[in-house]
């Protein structure tokens, strides 16, 4: 199978990030018409042939959330219809993943209706960066490949060369990810002790861990109100800790994160382009990361049928080499 079975289509949440893995692979996107209606509806048509290809559509269920997973469920039903060979649903972010369990009596589980829709829709496959949990690949009937900002993330700070820096994980759920941040930057953890009592609403309750005359960097899968974040940092900060950095794969940033953010005591706040930032969120602490480079070779690996592993585990290894 060559290169021109390969088609890649574009949706409205996050055109740049698709423009620059089409770079990447060196092909263009394939041209599609989205539009919308007087009510509301969305409008889609696929502009070229996708008969017998393996086609990647592009698109995070960001904000606004509900309109970009309808316009993504949309182009996956177009493609469905046009005979295409393989739907990959590149889902940098994958909205409602917060909703994977009942919590309170009534709930719904919507990380698992998001799934079926998906799947229902057309798509044969995903690719994701960091599931709010890992558990979510169970909700699905299709391979998923769930992949990890972490090195990027690393090698990032590998660079800067922080020296006496612990890394810290904003709640009990995100420990595993930060023993693993912890163990690639050859460094201690300590964990903050958080209670919701709400939703979008947190409360700091302890530090465990020596965080004291520390460089701190703090991990976490998102960044959507930064109450989480913004408690944590002060509460870091009356700890005594010194510098921290802040490394998150979605920037949801939901306000009021931005004025949250700018008058935390964060030096720096490291995330992905999972998610488009807007002009009105950018602030001078904030660096982006891109997921082209990773995004392209994982969608050409898909695409050839070749395993998944091995990229990862010449990621590690370069970050071993740096020690």
């Amino acid at each position: 199978m060559t290169v021109d079975h390969m088609k890649v289509i574009s949706g409205s949440a996050n055109r740049p990030l698709a423009e620059e893995i089409s770079k990447y692979l060196g092909i263009s996107l394939t041209p599609c018409t989205i539009k919308q209606f007087a009510d509301g509806e969305k409008y889609v048509r696929i502009e070229e042939s996708v008969r017998g290809c393996n086609v990647f559509i592009i698109q995070s269920t960001s904000n606004p959330a509900n309109e970009n997973l309808m316009e993504l469920l949309i182009m996956a039903d177009a493609l469905k219809r046009a005979s295409a060979k393989e739907i990959v649903g590149v889902i940098p972010y994958f909205g409602y993943a917060r909703q994977e369990k009942k919590i309170a009596p009534r709930e719904p589980i919507t990380a698992k209706l998001v799934a079926n829709l998906l799947t229902t829709a057309g798509i044969t496959r995903m690719i994701t960066f960091d599931l709010h949990v890992i558990q979510i690949q169970g909700f699905f009937d299709i391979p998923i490949d769930n992949l990890e900002c972490m090195p990027l993330f690393v090698d990032y700070l590998m660079e800067k060369k922080i020296k006496n820096l612990v890394v810290v994980s904003p709640d009990a759920g995100g420990a595993a990810r930060a023993r693993e941040f912890a163990k690639l930057l050859n460094t201690s953890m300590a964990l903050i002790d958080k209670r919701r009592p709400n939703q979008n609403e947190a409360q700091i309750m302890n530090i465990i861990g020596d965080v004291e005359g520390k460089n701190v960097v703090l991990v976490d899968d998102m960044i959507d109100t930064a109450g989480t974040i913004t408690l944590g940092a002060e509460e870091l900060k009356r700890k005594g800790a010194k510098d921290i950095y802040v490394c998150a794969t979605h920037g949801v940033l939901s306000p009021p994160a931005i004025e949250r953010l700018s008058n935390a005591p964060i030096k720096e706040i490291i995330i992905s382009d999972s998610i488009r930032l807007d002009d009105h969120k950018k602030l001078d602490s904030l660096h982006t990361i891109s997921l082209a480079p990773l995004l392209a070779e994982t969608m050409m690996r898909v695409h050839k049928g070749e395993p998944m592993g091995l990229l990862f585990d010449r990621l590690f290894k370069e970050i071993s080499q740096k020690k």
